[in-house]
């Protein structure tokens, strides 16, 4: 025996009772045992720490990286030797029904064990451990696969046609099933034919998945700060047994494997055989610009400057500061509402605009802010669809779609009014119940019964609709209550849907000049700074300061929440007629306080307050007036910004008015909703 083959198996041996590997083991195998059951292979999972290993033996820590496959025949003969000195496993006959798989806690943090998705030429003949990442696309159902199979020759007089487990084929990275199973294997001793043993087969599950890299999302926002180019293609993955499910569709994943080169028929497919998975989570911005953190100071004397002065200058580059303030206010409470979290507060937004190319140009540059912001393409699904795998495995594969790779994020499905019917009713439900259910019919993908596969969709939802373009349409309604917008263009439930209705200031029939100035000007110099504001407050420093608000954990005060509670009952009062009954939605208090825990992210605190409360319940009522009319409560057209933002002074006036809004919302609440308790300061 080769002496540094048999001084591995002795440090094997030390790694593993030093690190309860050996204690594991023991227990997997008097599982075996007790099963009485023989089987054609016994498959053991070995954890290895690469630190741990190379400090004991630093040729073995190398064996294991470079050359796997080769390391795991060793374990394997460890594990023979010890099964049959303890006399772990009485049904175990020959070394070959042994399976290992080593799986590394990690890899050294170095180039060379990195995989880039998106670099050329991609290493797959090197067959070592890689680690790699990227956003799972596609998923197939799991479907079973040979982990190992007995195989007897089909010469009654050879010695290997015997009962015994001598001819074992057992499933390598990368092997197709034609690989482990087949009926051409011939006998190593007589070479006559050999038979497959189908008592002894041994199945597992499996699952395909297709995995891209992550710049994939720079590409899909429409509109990039970043002009680099680069090669972006899909990547197969191969999750066998106890890593089958432990994706989903539309994450962010780290995986440890090895490469592979699979054929099917004439085609040579690269995949990964995973070893393990890892959910990546980015770290956010611990910080926020010095600008930002003196414009706060600038701002401390009142709760509601500091988002006032953030949304006037907001997107300088697409718009001039001071335009579209109550929509860049929104669009900035939605970004800071967004999470990957289940059951997180959602803030949807629809516009009503003249001027789509501006909101287009403004809700693109604002979509480049998130990490998962999602232009959606027409020419494409929003949600989740259905297709056959392309492996040869005839399964269904359920193939990622706008919806579920803006998770976390905005996915921005353009204008509203393009749409079908039945995309409008399935966007309808999605926004009620925040998930979609994919079909798969049995007869078709091979499979015994139909199955419905339900997907989070985890993202707020941007859409506009063009008033020019739609009225043309159809034939608007005349009867309206005061304050009202004709959309009925837009089924009523879905527009309901939508967290908030929001019209623009400057409809295209009295286009602003500033707005006219600041196109003209880009057209001239796509690359210029037109206002010294830009060059303060950069694209990179609004990134920074949505991610860090973003990540913030808000609560509600008692006085915020008794004000949001006090305002929604006595509007389900108000707001109703004698055939539906409230025309207020029952998600309504779920939005007013998203909007309340918005505001107060945007304003950099953890506590919400009655002035984030005072805020949420303008922009709500606003949106009310636009769908429904107006009602007691009696709000301005564009309550949030009456006027415009110019000096100190300016916002002084706006704070006044502020506070005359919040003493006419108490009286409102006190009016309509008696029982509701609000404490007032008399002043």
């Amino acid at each position: 025996m080769d002496p540094e083959i048999q001084k591995m198996r002795e440090v094997i041996l030390v790694y593993l009772d030093r690190s309860g590997g050996l204690q594991k083991f023991v227990h997997d195998c008097k599982k075996y045992n007790d099963s009485k059951q023989s089987y054609a292979v016994y498959r053991f999972i070995i954890s290895i720490n690469p630190s741990d290993i190379a400090e004991l033996d630093a040729t073995l820590g190398n064996y294991i990286l470079h050359n796997p496959l080769q390391a795991a025949q060793i374990f394997q003969s460890v594990c023979f030797v010890a099964i049959k000195t303890l006399s772990l496993i009485e049904q175990l006959q020959t070394e070959a029904q042994i399976s290992i798989l080593l799986k590394p806690t990690h890899l050294p943090p170095l180039p060379s064990y990195v995989l880039s998705l998106s670099a050329y030429p991609f290493n797959y003949t090197s067959q070592r451990f890689y680690m790699s990442e990227g956003i799972v696309i596609a998923m197939g159902t799991v479907t079973k696969y040979t982990q190992g199979a007995r195989f007897l020759c089909t010469e009654e007089t050879c010695p290997f046609s015997e009962g015994r487990f001598r001819c074992i084929r057992v499933h390598c990275p990368g092997a197709t099933e034609s690989a482990t199973v087949r009926t051409d294997f011939v006998c190593s001793l007589c070479s006559s034919p050999l038979q497959e043993d189908m008592k002894f087969r041994v199945l597992g599950d499996k699952q395909i998945v297709e995995m891209i890299d992550a710049k994939i999302l720079n590409a899909l926002k429409g509109y990039s700060i970043d002009k680099s180019h680069f090669r972006i293609q899909a990547f197969t993955l191969f999750l066998r047994d106890e890593l089958a499910n432990k994706m989903t569709i539309g994450n962010h994943y780290r995986i440890i494997g090895i490469p592979a080169c699979v054929q099917n028929g004439l085609q040579m497919t690269a995949c990964i055989e995973v070893n393990s998975v890892q959910l990546y989570k980015p770290n956010g911005p611990s910080f926020v610009s010095e600008n930002f953190k003196y414009l706060l100071s600038l701002t401390s004397s009142s709760c509601w400057r500091f988002t006032a002065v953030l949304a006037n200058i907001f997107a300088s580059q697409v718009v001039p500061p001071g335009t579209y303030n109550t929509l860049k206010l929104a669009i900035l409470l939605s970004l800071v509402q967004t999470c990957e979290k289940e059951n997180s507060d959602y803030l949807d937004l629809l516009i009503m605009t003249s001027d789509p190319l501006v909101i287009d140009r403004l809700l693109n540059y604002s979509l480049c802010l998130l990490p998962r912001g999602i232009r959606h393409p027409p020419s494409s699904d929003i949600f989740p669809s259905v297709s056959k795998d392309k492996h040869g495995t005839g399964s269904a594969s359920i193939q990622a779609c706008s919806a579920v790779l803006a998770k976390g994020g905005i996915c921005y499905i353009g204008d509203l009014s393009s749409y079908k019917k039945d995309k409008l009713e399935l966007l309808q439900s999605v926004l009620e119940s925040r998930t979609t259910t994919v079909f798969i019919p049995g007869k078709k993908y091979g499979e015994e019964a139909d199955q419905q596969v339900t997907v989070s969709v985890q993202t707020n939802f941007w859409s506009f609709v063009d008033v020019d373009s739609s009225s043309k349409k159809h034939i608007q309604k005349e009867n309206f209550l005061i304050g009202q917008m004709d959309v009925s263009l837009i089924p009523v439930n879905l527009v309901d849907g939508f967290g908030l209705l929001i019209y623009n200031e400057f409809p295209s029939c009295r286009l602003s000049s500033p707005v006219v100035h600041h196109t003209l000007k880009k057209a001239i110099h796509p690359e210029a700074m037109l206002y010294k504001v830009s060059q303060q407050f950069r694209t990179q420093d609004y990134e920074e300061f949505i991610l860090f608000a973003r990540n913030l954990h808000v609560e509600l005060s008692s006085e915020a929440e008794s004000l949001i509670q006090g305002y929604y009952l006595a509007s389900r009062r108000v707001r109703r007629d004698s055939i539906h009954g409230s025309t207020l939605s029952a998600s309504a208090l779920k939005i007013l306080i998203s909007l309340a825990k918005a505001h107060a992210k945007l304003s950099l605190r953890q506590r919400v307050l009655e002035e984030d409360a005072v805020i949420a319940v303008l922009l709500l009522e606003s949106s009310l007036t636009l769908k429904h009319g107006t009602s007691p409560l009696c709000v301005a057209p564009n309550p949030v910004f009456p006027f415009e933002l110019s000096d100190e002074n300016s916002l002084q006036q706006r704070d006044i008015y502020l506070m005359q809004c919040h003493h006419q919302l108490l009286k409102f609440i006190s009016a309509y909703s008696p029982g509701i308790h609000i404490n007032t300061n008399e002043e």
